[in-house]
């Protein structure tokens, strides 16, 4: 089977409640050629570590490729409430990490954000002390601002760097980031390219999970446009939106979340896709660049392990 490397899997569902689910659509995935598995260490409070160690239980080690992000304090009740990304700490969280998925090592390594009161030298230095112990074999970074991953490079190779990109988010093009990323042949995945489910053509879509929407009307005429684009490509919404990331950045490789290989299968098919430049300016006037400020975003920064908004 090919190796897909356009392709990961994103992991932030799974937990022990959808196990068998989960661990199925992990197979599948490596059945089918996909091998980037993304989680977090609080991603459901460590489920989604412990479903991984269930799903690659056998798997050889040197045929997949994991990714984990680490410093988010979640609260009890759900939600999040600070970051811990303090360098002394860092091998503490990357044990835990490793004793929930049962391995020696991880792939890749990543703050899940910056703290505005920590030097960025100095946690990419903690993290190169595990690299060099042998625990993590590549540094990532995300939800960052391109003069930090400047200075990141400058302690240590940035191998992945991690953005949120979308057709209701395409700031990335904007400020700077991805010339950097480039410059420094980092590896450039993106996430969320239904903008946390804004773009989803589905009755849940308009929630967003909580973050700044449309009024319900104007979305209706968004997703009313794209279905027209995605009929013409024997498509859905979610296919087309998809393949507009790939198109916009022929160097991007794109994160799916989902428990579910029927969903995954889409997005495999969603690779094969081609779209025209005409195509990509039709989509792009659906969902014009001057409506896009604040949509579906979500800012804050951290700053002594404390949430800013």
């Amino acid at each position: 089977m090919t190796n897909i490397k356009r392709l990961g899997l994103g992991c932030m569902g799974m937990n022990m409640s959808n196990i068998e689910r989960s661990v199925e659509t992990v197979r599948y995935a490596l059945d089918h050629g996909v091998t980037l598995f993304n989680t977090g260490e609080f991603y459901g409070g460590g489920e989604s570590e412990m479903v991984l160690r269930e799903a690659l239980k056998g798997v050889p080690r040197d045929s997949y490729f994991l990714s984990v992000k680490f410093g988010v304090l979640p609260l009890p009740g759900g939600g999040i409430y600070g970051l811990d990304v303090k360098p002394w700490n860092v091998r503490a969280h990357l044990a835990y990490s490793l004793h929930r998925l049962g391995l020696d090592y991880v792939d890749l390594y990543e703050p899940a954000r910056m703290d505005e009161s920590i030097p960025v030298e100095e946690i990419i230095g903690a993290i190169e002390e595990c690299v060099d112990a042998g625990y993590v074999r590549h540094i990532g970074l995300t939800q960052l601002t391109p003069g930090n991953l400047e200075r990141a490079v400058k302690v240590h190779p940035i191998h992945t760097v991690e953005l949120a990109y979308s057709l209701a988010n395409r700031s990335i093009e904007r400020n700077g980031i991805l010339d950097v990323a480039r410059n420094n042949r980092m590896n450039i995945l993106a996430f969320s390219v239904l903008q946390h489910g804004l773009l989803a053509d589905t009755p849940s879509g308009s929630a967003a999970s909580g973050r700044p929407g449309i009024p319900q009307d104007e979305k209706d005429g968004i997703l009313s446009g794209l279905r027209k684009i995605a009929a013409e490509k024997c498509t859905t919404v979610e296919n087309l939106l998809q393949a507009y990331v790939y198109e916009k950045n022929p160097d991007m490789s794109v994160l799916i979340g989902t428990t579910r290989k029927e969903h995954l299968q889409d997005s495999i098919d969603a690779l094969s896709m081609e779209l025209s430049a005409d195509e990509i300016i039709r989509i792009e006037t659906v969902f014009p660049a001057e409506r896009l400020q604040g949509v579906g975003m979500r800012n804050f920064t951290f700053r002594d392990g404390r949430m800013e908004m």
